[in-house]
């Protein structure tokens, strides 16, 4: 069980990986083209997290994605999306942090956080 749990969190670091080049893409062609950085942070943060959702279902997890799951996956992120904000706000609004590097700190403490919520979610009543 344990092996498992590691294999299924290394999956999951992958897919995080993966997610977070995705939305600092994202994040960073809207700061470029003239987007307020929270708005951009808005646009990284949504195209990963779809991207993310199905990436968990069939790589990490080995669920399949269901419209019920897609649904409850988001609900359990809004603790997430606040947690990055307000951590983003506070590193470039307070801290003077340059606002193209700020979300790299922001993802990485808030990862084990969502590997919790997500696994979760995913997994309920499937193993």
């Amino acid at each position: 069980m344990r092996s498992s749990i590691t294999s299924e969190f290394i999956r999951f670091v992958l897919v995080g990986l993966i997610n977070t080049a995705v939305y600092y893409g994202v994040y960073t062609i809207l700061v470029y083209a003239g987007l307020f950085y929270i708005a951009a942070h808005f646009g990284g943060f949504i195209t990963a997290f779809i991207i993310s959702y199905f990436l968990n279902c069939h790589f990490v997890y080995g669920v399949r994605p269901t419209l019920l799951k897609f649904l409850k996956f988001p609900l359990t992120q809004v603790i997430n999306m606040g947690m990055q904000t307000l951590l983003l706000y506070v590193l470039v609004d307070q801290l003077g942090w340059n606002e193209i590097i700020a979300p790299l700190p922001v993802l990485i403490i808030t990862v084990p956080i969502t590997y919790g919520i997500t696994r979760w979610v995913l997994k309920d009543k499937e193993g």
